[in-house]
């Protein structure tokens, strides 16, 4: 007995010599999940008729192990390796079954509502900080081009109501709404904090929906030619509905940029090529390009208007340093595009980064500071 208290006490202290802190994702006055000084993750959750409870999750965990042991109260403990820094979405898959943590705040992701966990980078700058803060917004706005009610969120910087701004318009990826960039980004952090460090000029930030189909059109099969549909019917209901709403119901100037990431890249990408006089700055964050082919890698994206364009958009992409060979192809045919045609632009890699969240906060970081200067 006195063996097993005294290896019950030295594997605590073993625990807690590690640093284990709450993960800033759990629920007010929850304990887990829980993170230690090596980045290793432990949940504690209660399936107490579960037979078996395996960890899954998103881009940035798929080479993750993990322990699952129920102990006699029915509590699972699932301990994990070291984690990759960033905010990871994830699952409990319970006999068979996609479960949530119960611990944790949700996250619009994979389309529903998904448990998500940050694990520290030792970065702040999409922290909340002591600064002049923006609000965001709701909004909406009746679509003759979706023929239905359209959401979006509107970002109005710290000095609004004193001049007139600037505009972004910016998308999510697949799977997520326009919930993304404000929860899982931190848009209004990162640009507060760039704001009040006098790092990038004031902008009001439109978050828009990133599809737009009509109830006809959503019956079609989620497929590439559909995506590229409702991209196309993006760019109208933006340029033909959005903006002259945005214009006359906020303080804006006549300056616009427009951005995105994955899926929103490339929507981000289409509207700015389409309306380069318009757009005065293009991001691409992990840029995407449907429907290539080895002889047209544009053939739904006329990239060469650019080049005829009067003003030349400025032009970002940013790519997470181990996303996928997907992401690298694409990144890859942009940039050789840019630099066969002497275009300039400017190409950010976000180091140690999946096609995750973590990218997508640095890369709006750094576009951030190079509009509408």
């Amino acid at each position: 007995m006195k063996i097993t208290i005294f290896i019950s006490f030295l594997f605590s202290q073993i625990f807690f010599s590690q640093g284990w802190k709450t993960s800033s994702t759990a629920l007010r006055g929850r304990e887990y999940p829980k993170i230690n000084a090596l980045h290793e993750a432990s949940f504690r959750v209660y399936f107490p008729k579960a037979k078996s409870v395996v960890l899954e999750g998103g881009d940035g965990m798929k080479e993750i192990k993990s322990k699952a042991v129920r102990d006699k109260n029915g509590y699972w403990n699932i301990h994990t390796s070291a984690m990759e820094p960033g905010f990871h979405y994830y699952w409990f898959n319970v006999d068979g079954k996609r479960t949530n943590d119960p611990n944790t705040q949700l996250y619009f992701g994979y389309s529903q509502p998904t448990s998500g966990i940050e694990i520290p980078s030792g970065e702040d700058f999409f922290f909340h900080k002591k600064v002049p803060h923006g609000t965001i917004v709701d909004d909406s706005l009746y679509s003759e081009t979706t023929q239905q009610q359209r959401k979006f969120k509107v970002y109005l910087p710290p000095d609004y109501g004193k001049s007139k701004f600037p505009v972004l318009y910016l998308y999510h990826g697949t799977g997520e709404d326009i919930t993304g960039w404000e929860k899982q980004g931190h848009i209004n952090n990162i640009l507060d904090n760039l704001f009040a460090a006098k790092k990038a000029t004031e902008m009001i930030v439109v978050m828009d929906y990133g599809v737009a189909l009509t109830p006809e059109q959503e019956k079609m099969p989620d497929n590439y030619p559909r995506t590229v549909l409702s991209s196309k019917n993006l760019d109208q209901w933006l340029n033909s509905e959005l903006i002259p709403y945005i214009d006359e119901k906020y303080r804006t100037t006549n300056q616009k940029a427009v951005a995105g990431l994955s899926r929103g890249s490339y929507q981000a990408m289409l509207i700015g090529v389409l309306h380069p006089d318009t757009f005065s700055a293009i991001g691409a964050f992990s840029p995407v390009i449907y429907e290539a082919t080895e002889n047209e890698p544009f053939k739904e994206l006329p990239v060469q208007n650019l080049l005829s364009s009067d003003k030349k958009p400025y032009f970002f992409i940013g790519i997470g340093e181990k996303e996928g060979s997907r992401f690298e192809d694409f990144n890859r045919t942009l940039t050789d595009f840019f630099h066969r045609n002497n275009y300039a632009f400017t190409a950010y890699q976000s180091p140690g980064t999946y096609h995750e969240w973590l990218t997508w906060r640095r890369c709006l970081n750094q576009f951030a500071q190079k509009i509408f200067r």
